[in-house]
């Protein structure tokens, strides 16, 4: 499976696995089906949550890497 980053964007994450969708709800992104969101990257969509990017990258690899 392909390592996650910052930079992916939402909806190409979501593409890669959309099992990973509760993992960004759980984290309070809720507005995962948003155009917009689908064209904000991991990063951008952490600073305007509030979360530390580089803990949800590695939550989402570790999910991606044991399912």
């Amino acid at each position: 499976m392909a390592q996650v980053s910052k930079d992916m964007l939402i909806g190409e994450l979501i593409r890669l696995d959309p099992n990973v969708a509760p993992i960004l709800m759980r984290a309070g992104m809720h507005c995962l089906g948003c155009p917009s969101a689908q064209m904000e990257s991991l990063a951008e969509a952490a600073m305007v949550h509030g979360l530390d990017v580089d803990v949800l990258v590695a939550q989402i690899n570790d999910f991606l890497e044991n399912k």
